[in-house]
């Protein structure tokens, strides 16, 4: 059974960081905006009450003329309607100070609001939606904060406990099931984000991806930050262990046995796995391995838990080239690793075998994009495998191997 809100605060928090309604003085509210394209994120400190049930946040302002309110939907994916209709809308509301709710509960350190609906479903969207969010906007308070989320439902804060559990020394609430109005001097609403997967490089370094990257390997107590290339010139030699994802559905290498084979030949030592629920189990497993080989899909998200300086490899299906550099280019390069891709043709791709060649699918990919999402992922994401020139495919290889050394 799960206590209010009010109450597990309550039971958290020392006595100094909780009080009573009477000591309560209403001030001027301070604003800051730092909306982006990707993210309305607002920024409130003064007499701030929150009313959970009905979604409600008033500032207390003695500006009676100057009373008014706006909607946030605290989702980093600002502009998709699709997204955000599985977030809920907050009303931020000015109110003089004596037509504001009775605080329930004062809590004197600072808050942030934000949804775990959208697409945080995903592997891919719960990191760079809500997780790599939520750590540029709350690693200043180191700990000292709480989270109230909307949208919450079963299984999401589980899987990421030990990442939320860094982030935030409190429980995280359900702020949705809260009926009674719990009263801040400081809270954020919303998540601070900057592009896909990534962060602004020209911000502060202590919120570099390196150093996101840094933070989820303590988190996990992963033992490696760096792979050790002793692959040639140590007294003991090792082979480099390769790691190729196997995917639950669509975009399925069909030949993977034939590719583990050439690899080995190689002079690598090749894993096929398909990726686990559990994410510490995930993350353990991903920080042992040198190089990560993965058909554009969310199991490339793992790359977060790889060594520095070790090897991504992603394989681009027929017409997904759209999305590459965004979704894991860019982002492998920022977390220090070495990236490299291979395109496969349409020679490669099941598309071929289940379409005539006059069709306009090959001829203009980005185009079918244009037309709609829903219809590019059914045709591109969800019905697309690969048979993979391995003869091509063992150039990437020798390229990697290259890097390391071998």
């Amino acid at each position: 059974m799960e206590w209010p809100v009010a109450s597990r605060i309550r039971t958290i928090l020392n006595p100094d960081e909780l009080s009573d309604e009477q000591s309560y003085l209403p001030v001027e509210p301070i604003i800051y905006n730092f909306t982006n394209s990707r993210a309305d994120v607002f920024e409130i400190n003064g007499s701030i009450r929150v009313h959970g049930i009905s979604s409600t946040i008033f500032i207390s302002s003695s500006q009676e003329n100057n009373l008014s309110s706006w909607i946030i939907q605290p989702y980093a994916r600002k502009g998709d309607t699709m997204a955000l209709g599985r977030v809920t809308n907050f009303k931020i509301e000015y109110e003089t100070p004596n037509g504001s709710p009775n605080c329930h509960q004062i809590i004197n350190i600072p808050s942030i609001i934000f949804s775990i609906g959208g697409y945080a479903g995903n592997y891919f969207h719960a990191f760079t939606d809500v997780l790599l969010p939520l750590f540029l906007t709350s690693h200043q308070f180191n700990q000292r904060v709480v989270f109230l989320v909307t949208n919450k439902y079963p299984g999401w804060i589980p899987k990421y406990k030990v990442i939320l559990d860094k982030l935030s020394m409190y429980p995280i609430h359900d702020i949705d099931k809260e009926d009674k109005t719990l009263c801040f001097s400081r809270i954020i609403i919303g998540l601070k984000a900057n592009e896909e997967f990534t962060t602004d490089s020209s911000e502060s370094t202590n919120l570099s991806m390196r150093n996101f990257t840094k933070f989820l390997r303590r988190a996990f107590a992963l033992k490696r930050d760096s792979i050790n290339n002793c692959f040639k010139s140590c007294a003991i030699k090792q082979r480099p262990r390769v790691l190729v994802i196997r995917r639950r559905k669509a975009r399925h290498i069909m030949n993977q046995g034939g590719l583990a084979e050439m690899a080995q030949s190689l002079g690598f030592e090749v894993i096929l796995k398909q990726f686990m629920w559990n994410v510490s189990i995930v993350a353990q497993l991903v920080n042992s391995f040198d190089v990560l080989v993965g058909v554009h899909g969310a199991g490339l998200t793992n790359m977060v838990f790889l060594p520095e300086n070790a090897i991504v490899i992603q394989i681009i299906p027929f017409g997904l080239d759209i999305f590459a550099k965004t979704c894991y280019e860019k982002p492998a390069r920022s977390m220090n690793l070495r990236y490299l891709e291979y395109k496969a043709s349409l020679n490669e791709s099941s598309l071929l075998q289940n379409h005539t060649l006059d069709v306009k699918i090959f001829e203009d990919p980005r185009a079918v994009y244009r037309k709609g999402f829903d219809g590019f992922r059914t045709m591109y994401l969800d019905n697309q495998d690969l048979y993979l020139d391995l003869g091509r495919f063992r150039e990437t290889l020798l390229t990697a191997s290259k890097i390391l050394g071998i």
